[in-house]
């Protein structure tokens, strides 16, 4: 499906980028990933603006071109109460200004069918205290998401995850972490993995602009004080 393909991924060294890279990977791709931590991959801040210029120069000097863009690093989270201006200002920086600019730099090079694909979050739509720097930045990069799908008409799909609770480490949770959830289960990278290799494949031809949530259902879940066993505790 990916054979020979050029897939880009931000934030690919770890955690969700890094499982989305290997599954690609399998598939036939040629990965570039760009990271902050050291490894095997090109080494960057994607708050910087020469190291984005640079990063993209370097693969389109290798391929010519570029079939899938996902921007998936991780913004800074903090709350209104500690987070300083600068630190907001990284955030959004590498939560929204980076995947606008990398989408950019790439607009003349892709190649025909190519896809952006933006991870987002939950917290594109619900909030839990003291995480306005990172809710903020997931839901730019979700309008994001549909502003570049119109931008980019007939020529690059564009479309975003937003991840739940999605653990790294596989870990398998029982009782009320897994049970909360409607589908009994916490998430893990694989879930998103297998989206991202739809969402990018031809096979989802028709689908731009769009969001698509993976959260085990948690965004659907009404909660009430009483309900369920669920508890409101103003001490906490």
């Amino acid at each position: 499906m990916y054979r020979d393909k050029v897939v880009v991924i931000t934030g690919g060294a770890h955690g969700i980028g890094q499982c989305m890279a290997q599954e690609f990977e399998k598939h036939g791709a040629h990965v570039w990933v760009i990271d902050k931590a050291p490894g095997n991959h090109f080494v960057g801040d994607l708050a910087d603006q020469n190291t984005l210029e640079q990063f993209a120069r370097t693969v389109i000097d290798a391929h010519g071109h570029v079939d899938v863009l996902v921007n998936n690093a991780l913004p800074l989270m903090k709350g209104i109460d500690t987070c300083t201006y600068s630190e907001f200002a990284y955030a959004m920086a590498v939560g929204v200004t980076a995947p606008f600019y990398l989408a950019k730099l790439f607009a003349p090079y892709f190649a025909p069918g190519a896809s952006i694909l933006n991870i987002s979050s939950s917290r594109d739509r619900m909030s839990q205290p003291q995480t306005e720097s990172y809710t903020a930045a997931k839901g730019g990069i979700a309008a994001l998401t549909h502003a570049l799908a119109v931008s980019f008409a007939g020529r690059v799909r564009v479309n975003s995850i937003s991840p739940g609770w999605i653990d790294t480490a596989y870990t398998v949770y029982e009782g009320p972490d897994a049970l909360q959830q409607p589908a009994g289960r916490v998430g893990h990278p694989m879930d998103i993995a297998h989206m991202a290799l739809f969402l990018c494949s031809d096979r989802a031809g028709f689908i731009t602009g769009e969001n698509i949530c993976i959260d085990g259902g948690m965004t659907k879940l009404m909660v009430y004080h009483g309900d369920h066993g669920w508890r409101y505790d103003m001490d906490e």
